[in-house]
């Protein structure tokens, strides 16, 4: 069935289109965009969609869906279902689980597990090392024809830097990126939250912001040495913005993300002792999020990822010292950064939608993020007025584990479609 997408503001930052218009969609793919467009066949679904915002489907280009191996945090059906829920038609994720994700085979499982699940496009990242054991490196090569679109060692940093270079090398013969998880675990020794005065008050050991900025300085030495292309996971401190400032007026290839609780939440929130706070690179101060605002409004922070990571109730109901590290993020991700970044004028809603659509697409070389005749029909209908409150027990995630429950915020989608399929619908479609 044809969609007819009416009245809505199109925002399509890899076309720099803004404007009212409407969208056609026909045989899976954006087949018109324009001024009171006419129904090209009988039967063409019409979506009323006046005062709501029309844009590619969102990229998460950081999610942990933990298939195989951890199926009792969350699974690719409900990982997936959570996605589209948060307004993501394609989710990147990260090689942790169990086989790790270090060969063809179990990247071939991925895509062909989420195919049946038929909700948004999955795209696996490969294991930089094999088994995540920071030493011998994985088929990088193989990985890549297999269908992994970058490779990470995820939440392990490769402290080895003859490795990280070597990994920086063989990535770039075959177009991939190599995702960062920057810290020294000589500095981070341990600790649970943000080294600072909130953290000696607390009595809880602290992992200072040089934990992270020694190894961002030290991955984008590598990559201005090996000309290969370097994202830096999760920036979480001031440090951390700077030098990535600075390698991009040098012109070295890197690109970086920030999660939205790192630019929502500082180390304050941990007074609580709230193991839903407890993540890694811990929350920091709040000069820390004044410089990824600015970050993210001066371009240095390109991308917007929730690392969503999803536990059960057994790994945070304990002591902050022993809870596990991560939050969920899917399904607040959007409102969050709509609530925080665009309603207090930090971002325009262009600027906001480029990180979560063009630019992850482009950070990860992939076909997406885009509304130009012609691209997959991956799209999402987002209120950026519509007022909810966050209700962590109601999740299509398995996952509980956020501190953002109970909140009020200012923006949401209303309806997601991939390959023209409507596969989330809040009431609009009625």
């Amino acid at each position: 069935m044809d969609l007819l997408i009416r009245g809505g503001r199109v925002i399509d930052p890899a076309g720099g289109i803004d404007d009212l218009m409407d969208v056609l969609i026909a045989d899976d793919r954006i087949s018109r965009l324009g001024k009171n467009l006419a129904e090209r066949a009988p039967g063409t679904r019409i979506i009323q969609a006046s005062g709501m915002v029309v844009a590619p489907g969102l990229i998460d280009l950081h999610a942990h869906l933990r298939e195989p191996g951890f199926e009792h945090k969350e699974t690719l059906q409900t990982g997936l279902e959570a996605a589209v829920v948060g307004g993501f038609t394609s989710v990147a994720c990260m090689p942790n689980t169990d086989p790790v994700n270090d060969n063809p085979a179990i990247t071939h499982y991925l895509i062909s597990r989420a195919r049946q699940v038929g909700k948004a496009r999955l795209f696996p990242i490969g294991a930089i090392t094999q088994g995540l054991g920071g030493g011998r490196l994985a088929e990088i090569g193989e990985q890549r024809e297999a269908g992994t679109v970058a490779i990470s060692d995820d939440g392990r940093p490769v402290m080895n830097s003859e490795v990280m270079r070597r990994a920086l090398e063989y990535a770039g013969m075959f177009g991939m990126p190599v995702i960062s998880h920057c810290e020294d675990l000589n500095l981070s020794g341990g600790g649970v939250m943000h080294e600072g005065w909130v953290s000696t008050e607390l009595g809880l050991k602290g992992v200072p912001t040089a934990a992270e900025e020694v190894m961002v300085s030290r991955d984008l030495a590598l990559a201005e040495l090996t000309g290969s292309r370097l994202h830096i996971a999760h920036v979480s401190c001031a440090g951390s913005v700077h030098l990535i400032r600075q390698a991009k007026e040098k012109g070295i290839r890197v690109t970086s993300e920030v999660t939205p609780h790192h630019f929502t939440l500082t180390d304050e929130a941990v007074r609580g002792f709230d193991p839903n706070t407890k993540v890694n690179p811990p929350l920091r101060s709040a000069e820390d999020v004044r410089a990824i605002e600015e970050g993210l409004k001066d371009g240095t922070i390109e991308v917007i990822a929730t690392d969503h990571a999803p536990h059960d109730l057994a790994e945070k109901d304990l002591e902050y010292t022993q809870a596990a590290f991560g939050m969920v993020g899917l399904e607040t991700a959007l409102g969050l950064a709509l609530d925080r970044l665009y309603h207090r004028g930090i971002l325009s809603l262009p600027q906001l939608l480029a990180k979560l659509t063009l630019n992850p697409a482009r950070a990860l070389n992939l076909d997406a993020g885009k509304m130009t005749v012609g691209a997959k029909a991956d799209v999402v209908i987002l209120d950026p007025e519509r007022r909810w409150r966050v209700d962590g027990n109601a999740f299509r995630s398995k996952g509980r584990n956020s501190p953002f429950h109970g909140w009020q915020l200012r923006g949401m989608a209303m309806m997601t479609i991939v390959d023209g399929q409507i596969v989330m619908d809040q009431g609009l479609g009625i």
